[in-house]
């Protein structure tokens, strides 16, 4: 059950590059548009449930040779990776392509994924069931996207910096609590 909390938690944290992103589609929109929302809850849905796993392959190629580090790296990767965010979330416009094409989807879909790649890799350390992991990252993202879309497309840009910063304070606080279990602290 705790790890369903801990996938749920680190799965709202990543959503929140792609519900920021959501915000700035939403932007673009003159009026809601339910097919196009849907489309961007797809998108990035997927790619942020697809990345994860290609990193817990790649990484479950040398994660035998790194177990006694592997807290430590799964500390400073979600450390940087809210950092990141909390500092992305001070930039004051939408730097988001507001077309809805293939390749604009596909560009800001990998884009706002790449942080679940990186995730991906700690999931290899801990043995998690990355597909379950996968699956529950990809619903809760699609979700905060469409809401993403609908809200930007009503309120505008106020909560794209609101999302970024509690996104990043997950992540760091999950790389906290995976180095204190594993220092027996918690």
């Amino acid at each position: 059950m705790e790890n369903l909390i801990s996938i749920f938690l680190i799965g709202l944290g990543l959503s929140m590059d792609a519900f920021a992103a959501s915000v700035c589609k939403g932007l673009s929109l003159q009026k809601k548009d339910i097919r196009k929302t849907l489309k961007i809850g797809f998108y990035f849905g997927f790619f942020q449930a697809l990345m994860p796993i290609i990193g817990f392959y790649l990484a479950t190629n040398f994660a035998d040779s790194i177990k006694s580090i592997d807290h430590w790296i799964a500390f400073i990767l979600l450390g940087l990776i809210g950092l990141d965010m909390i500092k992305g979330s001070f930039e004051k416009d939408c730097p988001i392509d507001s077309g809805f094409d293939f390749k604009s989807m596909i560009t800001i879909s990998i884009a706002t994924s790449i942080d679940a790649l990186v995730v991906g890799v700690t999931f290899a350390f801990f043995n998690s069931n990355i597909f379950q992991a996968a699956l529950i990252i990809g619903i809760i993202t699609f979700f905060m996207s469409v809401l993403g879309v609908s809200l930007g497309s009503v309120l505008g840009i106020k909560y794209k910096q609101r999302a970024e910063i509690v996104g990043g304070v997950i992540l760091i606080v999950m790389g906290f609590k995976i180095l204190f279990e594993h220092l027996n602290l918690f």
